[in-house]
């Protein structure tokens, strides 16, 4: 499915990054970023992981993900237009998080959306938290554009924002799946098992 109108911005520019001049005397490749794959039995998520504008939040993903704490586990959460009537600021998420029993590591600093320049698009994916510098191993995909979850945004009383660490680039229709499917409230009922994550 052709990446959505809405990755054109910093994402874009940042998958579009030219080479360093070839003129200079030190000229080498931009590095690729890493990717990894969600599997789940509506199909395969890939990401793409921003190591350069976010590396703590970065790593500590991949920390987990190293570990195989997303092997086995699951998207458990669903939020929609209409399963959140308590909140003014609402937004479009599915949420994931580690197998029970996974390594637990401790929290990381937040990465702030002014700090690394990404934003909450269609597709970025991000950690989820409580209050600032709480996130571990729980991380969500946004469905649409999600600004009010950037620094500044009103999602949160603190205006902390959440930390975006990369985004989609395939698997439109699954993410749409996932958010779609049966829930109690916001809990996807069943979760939508993860059955293996993996670096490609």
């Amino acid at each position: 499915m052709p990446e959505p109108p809405s990755f054109r911005g910093f994402f874009a520019l940042q998958a579009a990054k030219p080479l360093i001049d070839a003129g200079s005397a030190n000229s080498t490749p931009v590095k690729a970023l890493p990717k990894v794959a969600f599997e789940t039995h509506f199909g395969t998520l890939i990401v793409e992981i921003d190591t350069i504008a976010a590396p703590v939040t970065a790593a500590n993903f991949f920390r987990y993900l190293d570990a195989g704490a997303y092997n086995n586990a699951q998207f458990h959460r669903t939020v929609t237009p209409t399963n959140q009537p308590d909140n003014e600021i609402r937004i479009g998420v599915i949420q994931g998080s580690a197998r029970a029993g996974a390594p637990a590591y401790p929290p990381i600093p937040l990465e702030r959306t002014t700090i690394t320049g990404l934003r909450h698009l269609n597709g970025t994916i991000s950690m989820a938290r409580t209050t600032a510098d709480t996130a571990t191993n729980q991380f969500f995909l946004c469905i649409g554009d999600q600004p009010e979850l950037d620094f500044g945004g009103r999602r949160n009383a603190d205006g902390q924002g959440f930390a975006a660490f990369g985004r989609l680039l395939s698997g439109w229709l699954v993410l749409q799946q996932i958010q779609s499917s049966p829930a109690s409230g916001q809990t996807l009922t069943p979760p939508v098992s993860i059955t293996r994550a993996r670096r490609l």
